[in-house]
This record gives structure tokens, C-alpha cells and sequence, in this order.
């Protein structure tokens, strides 16, 4: 659907749980959050009916976050059923990696074509400090795995200022060795995030220029959002997502659904509905893809991470 600032919208992504096994520094706090209640979180059935409503609206890509999403049981089900989905064009999902290993294959199968990494280094120790938990090898052992699968890979790392020139260029030469693309996120000043800066993309490629003399923009597409890709080498390939340096509200094709059922219409907004609490009240199929119809032609025209930080929730009660 076209929404109010003329942009399509055709991409959804969905939190199916706000539970993590890992703690990453910008992310969530050492000890957790307050977590959503089970008979708080959408059911398969609620996520698959929301879905189904947003086919009729156009959507015809979904990818599924969390927090964590493999640590939601039976997810390659629900991944499966909305592959199935007429209309549906792509099912892809963004995890840490940890449980990528045993469920790749089943991913696979459920029609999920792509997996995002988080991975911010390719550092044991600093790893195990940014993530606080030692889970590097069982990541690292994912990627190979996900591969094996026939599933496309592709690494996001989120850009802090302890991100290192050695690092970068660690990232550079593991992308031309495996064929991975490699995206680095600006950090997003969202709850725990709020307490760090971020290198711009100039910076970033001023280092891999010193390595890649011949690093240079990519025409092929890559994916439903909005990196822009640079290649080198043979294979090598990085991507920068910028939101707050280099904004990109206005190709903005997406809305978020958090695991509670907020329909979120940008990351830097409060502004949305709740769709479980109008499901759980007896809204059918059409009063549904009504009310989100006219709730997303409301989507705001630009974020305002210049102005404040958004310090209410954290990214894992947001959906990654």
C-alpha cells in the first residue's frame, strides 16, 4: 500500500519473542529486562492472521527478529506458514547465531531463503565481552552450517566507537574469503544504544580503501532495505545502513510488529496499535486490515533520532 508520504510499503518486520541468550552491551542490560508474559506474546496463529491481513494491504516481504528469534520453539513452523501464503514473495530472519547451527536446515525447508548474522567482531575475547556470554564458537559454527544449507548469509555489525580499523578490515578479508556480505549498522540511539557513538560511513571507507584500493559501489541489489553496497576483490562485498547520519525516511518501505502486537510504524515513534488486543477482542479478518490500512497510511514522514534519543525500550523489546 502507499502510505501518506507516497512510499510503498511492502515489508514487514515481526518480533516473535523479546527472550534473548545473549546480552549484548547496547542492546540489554547485564541482568535483562522485564519480559513479556507467554499469554502476552502473539500466538503463530495471531502473527500468520496479521500477515494475512497485510498481503491484502500488499506486503510481500516479512522478515522475522526477535530478541532471539530460534529461541521461540517451533519458529522454521511458523516461518513455513507464512512462506505458504499467496503473495508472499520472501521470508528471511535476523538471529545472533547461537542456535543458527541446529535449526538451519529446518529453516531451509520453511522456505527461508536468508539469515542475518549479528556478529560485531570476529574477536573471541571481545566478543565474549560485548555479548557477555562465550557462545563465539557455536556463531561461527552457524555461519558454516547456514551455508551448507544453501541458505544466503549476510553479517551485521553494529558500528560502535571500540569498533577498531583491525576489525573492519578483519570483516573486509572474512567477506571476500567466504563470499559474505558484511553490513555495518550504525548504532541506533534506542535504550541501551543511547549510550554510544558510531564511526560514519566515511570513515569506514577511508580504512577499507587503504586495503581495497579498488573497493567501488554495487549495482546489483541485495536484499529489501536500505545498506548501500560497496564490493572488492573477487567476491568481497560491505553494506552501511546509516539512520542517523544518512537517513533514508524517505524510501522507507516498513513497519514493525512487536511480539506483543504493536503494529510499529518507525522506530522512532510511539505512534501504531495494538492488533492483539483487537484480535483477542473479536475483530475479524476485515475489521483487521482496516484498522492497519489507515494506521499505516499514518506512517510519520522521518524519524527524529537527531533531536533525542529513543530510551524507552530496548531493541530487543522492539524487535532487531
Amino acid at each position: 500500500m502507499i502510505d501518506k508520504a507516497g512510499r510503498e510499503i511492502d515489508y514487514i518486520r515481526i518480533s516473535v519473542t523479546d527472550r534473548c541468550n545473549l546480552r549484548c552491551c547496547y542492546c540489554m542490560p547485564e541482568e535483562g529486562t522485564s519480559l513479556i508474559s507467554h499469554q502476552e506474546i502473539l500466538t503463530f496463529e495471531e502473527i500468520e492472521m496479521i500477515v494475512r491481513c497485510g498481503v491484502t494491504l500488499g506486503i510481500k516481504k516479512v522478515k522475522l527478529t526477535g530478541g532471539e528469534p530460534l529461541v521461540r520453539k517451533n519458529l522454521p513452523y511458523l516461518a513455513g506458514r507464512i512462506r505458504s501464503l499467496q503473495g508472499i514473495e520472501d521470508v528471511t530472519i535476523t538471529t545472533n547465531g547461537c542456535l543458527l547451527g541446529e535449526q538451519a536446515g529446518a529453516l531451509k525447508d520453511a522456505g527461508i531463503s536468508s539469515v542475518n548474522v549479528s556478529l560485531d567482531t570476529l574477536d573471541k575475547k571481545r566478543f565474549a565481552e560485548i555479548t557477555r556470554r562465550d557462545s563465539f564458537d557455536l556463531v561461527m559454527g552457524g555461519i558454516e552450517q547456514a551455508m551448507a544449507c544453501g541458505l544466503n548469509v549476510k553479517l551485521n555489525c553494529a558500528v560502535m566507537e571500540s569498533l577498531t580499523r583491525e576489525d573492519v578490515l578483519a570483516f573486509a578479508a572474512f567477506s571476500e574469503e567466504k563470499g559474505i556480505p558484511v553490513r555495518f549498522i550504525e548504532m541506533m540511539p534506542i535504550g541501551q544504544g543511547c549510550g554510544f557513538s558510531a564511526l560514519d560511513n566515511e570513515e569506514l571507507l577511508d580504512i577499507l580503501k587503504s586495503r581495497y584500493p579498488d573497493i567501488r559501489k554495487s549495482a546489483q541489489k541485495r536484499g529489501h532495505g536500505p545498506a548501500g553496497y560497496y564490493e572488492f576483490g573477487e567476491r568481497g562485498c560491505v553494506g552501511f545502513i546509516s539512520a542517523v547520519h544518512h537517513k533514508f525516511c524517505d524510501r522507507c518501505n516498513r513497519v514493525r510488529l512487536t511480539s506483543d502486537g504493536f503494529l510499529k510504524l518507525c522506530l522512532a515513534s510511539e505512534e501504531g496499535v495494538n492488533l492483539r488486543d483487537q484480535i483477542r477482542a473479536g475483530m475479524d479478518e476485515k475489521g483487521l486490515t482496516e484498522l492497519m490500512e489507515r494506521t499505516i497510511a499514518g506512517k510519520p514522514l522521518s524519524h527524529h533520532f537527531e533531536e533525542a534519543g529513543v530510551k524507552a525500550l530496548n531493541m530487543n523489546q522492539i524487535g532487531g
